[in-house]
């Protein structure tokens, strides 16, 4: 196996059982402790436009719509490159949802006792996990020279994550009122600082 590919499935496995624990929490909250849970395609389609890329990656590790990296050797840098955004951005999402704590789920929800998260890394992006997660993926589309990989994930995943994370932001709001507000003050929608 090519050795960028190789890392990148090291990365991939590693980072997936990392946030194996926190995925299964967030289906048993989201089922159990729940106050709000709009109706909205966008419960499911990301998430599920999220899968199909991690299936198209998994698929570009066993060099499934990819280029031929010999064919493309002059693009070894952006391959590396790709595979340090991959790495470097996994780990953050990985940190996003840590730092979720008790108040990760899957969908779009209100928790009983929710309170607002504010701190680790959403102290400078509000919506660190979608940003982390197009980055990631993107990296590793370039990585792996997913020929499908990068298309479907700037074409279909980043404009959902953006409207996924819109929507979020009006049930912050809604909920959390003044302390949502004075928060986007002071953070970046997904890029820091900025909006």
């Amino acid at each position: 196996m090519d050795p960028i590919n190789l890392l990148v499935a090291i990365n991939l496995f590693v980072t997936i059982s990392a946030n194996w624990g926190g995925a299964k929490k967030g289906l048993k909250t989201s089922i159990t402790k729940v106050i709000e849970r709009p109706s909205t395609f966008l419960q499911k389609v990301p998430p599920n436009i999220a899968a199909l890329v991690l299936i198209l990656i998994i698929a570009g590790i066993f060099k499934l719509g990819t280029f031929d990296e010999n064919t493309f050797a002059g693009l070894k840098t952006l391959r590396f490159a790709g595979l340090g955004m991959f790495v470097l951005f996994s780990w953050l999402q990985v940190w996003a949802y840590k730092s979720l704590g008790n108040f990760y789920a899957q969908d779009i929800v209100i928790m009983k006792d929710h309170k607002l998260v504010t701190g680790g890394i959403y102290r400078f992006v509000r919506h660190p996990q979608y940003v982390s997660q197009f980055l990631s993926d993107l990296g590793a589309g370039f990585a792996l020279l997913g020929f499908i990989i990068v298309p479907v994930i700037l074409l279909v995943e980043l404009p959902l994550f953006i409207m996924r994370a819109s929507f979020e932001e009006k049930l912050l709001q809604k909920h959390f009122k003044d302390d949502f507000t004075n928060y986007k003050k002071k953070s970046g929608f997904i890029i820091p600082f900025i909006g």
